[in-house]
């Protein structure tokens, strides 16, 4: 296992109806020696106003995998 930061992306759907928004797991970010990120997509979110979260990974997700 290597000490780089990492992170799961998720995009947050919002839907009238729903109380709550709805997390898809759409890929993964790897921090830099710089401090800057790369971001690997599994999906691209299209809603212009989606949320995109960067969780950490084992934070109360399902387990991390990249």
């Amino acid at each position: 296992m290597t000490d780089i930061p990492r992170r799961r992306l998720f995009a947050v759907i919002e839907r009238e109806g729903l109380e709550k928004g709805i997390w898809a797991p759409i890929g993964a970010a790897f921090q830099n020696k710089d401090g800057s990120w790369n971001l690997k997509f599994d999906l691209l979110p299209t809603d212009p106003k989606m949320t995109i979260q960067m969780r950490e990974e084992g934070s109360d997700d399902a387990e991390f995998s990249a």
